[in-house]
């Protein structure tokens, strides 16, 4: 059996698609919204996952531990994405949440298994067969995992497009997917790092929201708020649709605090009060612009930040 070396994770920088001048220069790949796991396979048969804050996440994905066999014996460290599908086949994070955090309950863990499989999308390959790839190009250890035929039941290796990001970010939008990871086909895999050799392209939604409470801050932001309390409109009632607590300016955090003190009330705006400890409630007459990744199925904002107020709007403008 291979000692095989602990390797953390290479981090993808936010961005914009590459320059089109460079675009020849760029692998596309769809990117996954699951949990980020590195493979290790010592030889022997035997799977270990690790989460990317070094957490053991084996025991919470049984149906992974067939992948073992599948190599033959060959001793290996993989990159990849833990992810759940929907009924098109697109990754959903919701889905996958409810077989996170079962590395203590075997149990528990093979009967979800059963109710919502995971799936392991590969896309690197870091260790081979006793040497090291971490120095080589994407492109050799791309081929290098290519070579090694991994595709199952619950793992793949999907395919890249070299350049044509414009087209590629096109689909993926079209598709309903979170958007791409671009990655220079001379890059070398740098473990730990947040390199700007590899970008990911969200496609990013707004959506105009009634604010109808506030978490206070804590600390330095003790009186200003940390999170506001959003909903949409819809007949008869506010529909809470999650917390923001990010993309504000320290002066835009003050001007809101202002706002909310003014505009406090005692009673909930909501249709329904949503558990959030500390809330304070307000008025529901300020309409502010969030951007979001994705939804939930319930309707709730996924990744949220705020973008600005929209004084030029009331809330009735949104029924």
């Amino acid at each position: 059996m291979a000692t095989l070396p602990r390797i953390a994770p290479m981090l993808a920088t936010p961005g914009t698609l590459p320059p089109a001048a460079t675009d020849d220069q760029w692998a596309f790949e769809v990117k996954q919204d699951g949990q980020r796991a590195v493979v290790y396979l010592p030889g022997d048969g035997t799977v270990e996952l690790l989460a990317r804050s070094g957490a053991d996440i084996t025991a919470a994905y049984p149906e992974l531990a067939a992948l073992g066999p599948a190599l033959d014996g060959v001793p290996a460290v993989l990159d990849g994405e833990i992810v759940a599908l929907d009924s098109q086949g697109r990754s959903d994070f919701e889905r996958l949440q409810s077989r996170m955090g079962l590395s203590g309950s075997p149990a528990r863990a093979a009967r979800m298994a059963e109710r919502v499989p995971a799936h392991l999308v590969l896309f690197d390959a870091l260790f081979l067969r006793g040497t090291s790839l971490l120095p080589l190009p994407y492109t050799e250890r791309r081929a290098a995992l290519e070579d090694l035929g991994l595709g199952g039941a619950h793992w793949s290796t999907p395919a890249v497009v070299v350049g044509h990001g414009e087209e590629a970010l096109g689909m993926t939008r079209e598709a309903g997917l979170e958007g791409l990871i671009a990655k220079r086909l001379s890059s070398a895999y740098e473990p730990g790092v947040r390199a700007r050799t590899w970008i990911k392209i969200r496609h990013v939604h707004t959506v105009d929201v009634v604010v109808g409470g506030w978490v206070p801050g804590r600390g330095r932001l003790d009186g200003l708020p940390g999170a506001l309390l959003v909903g949409e409109r819809h007949e008869g009632g506010l529909r809470y649709a999650g917390n923001v607590g990010t993309g504000w300016s320290d002066a835009e955090r003050t001007t809101l605090g202002e706002l909310l003190r003014v505009a406090e009330i005692d009673t909930c705006p909501f249709d329904g009060v949503p558990p959030i400890a500390g809330a304070r409630w307000v008025l529901p007459r300020l309409v502010g612009e969030v951007r979001y990744a994705t939804r939930t199925r319930a309707g709730r904002l996924r990744q949220p930040s705020w973008h600005r107020l929209r004084p030029d709007l009331a809330p009735d403008d949104l029924e």
